[in-house]
C-alpha cells in the first residue's frame, strides 16, 4: 500500500469509527436496546481501532534502536 492510499484507508475508518460511535450512542438511548447488534458494532468499532493502529504504524518508518 502507498502513503496516501494508507492515509486515505485512514480517513475513511475514522469516519466509520465515529459513525458507529453515533449509532452505538443511538442504541443504548433507545427503550429496548438490542444486545446482539450493540455487541457487534462495539466489536466492529475494536475491529477499526486494531486496523487504525496498524496502518498508522505502516506510516511511522522505522527507527533503528
Amino acid at each position: 500500500m502507498e502513503q496516501e492510499e494508507i492515509k486515505r484507508r485512514i480517513i475513511e475508518l475514522q469516519m466509520e469509527h465515529r459513525d458507529l460511535d453515533t449509532a452505538i450512542d443511538g442504541l443504548v438511548a433507545q427503550l429496548s436496546i438490542d444486545d446482539l447488534a450493540l455487541r457487534r458494532m462495539k466489536k466492529r468499532k475494536l475491529q477499526i481501532k486494531d486496523t487504525l493502529t496498524h496502518l498508522e504504524m505502516r506510516l511511522v518508518p522505522d527507527i533503528p534502536a
